[in-house]
């Protein structure tokens, strides 16, 4: 999964633990969210290394 379909799954989760009042899922999909951001950061970079060697 990339990283931002992981980001909008946590959201989904965060906002259901929401309206159920479940904890677990909300801190389940805060982890998802920030699984895809540091997954989006990553690949950004790699992007940059693998420009900068085709130079």
């Amino acid at each position: 999964m990339d990283g931002k379909a992981e980001e909008i799954k946590g959201r989904i989760k965060e906002a259901a633990g929401d309206l159920m009042d479940d904890k677990d899922l909300k801190d389940s999909g805060k982890l998802d969210r920030a699984s895809g951001k540091v997954k989006q950061k990553v690949g950004k970079a790699v992007d940059k290394v693998k420009d900068a060697l085709k130079k």
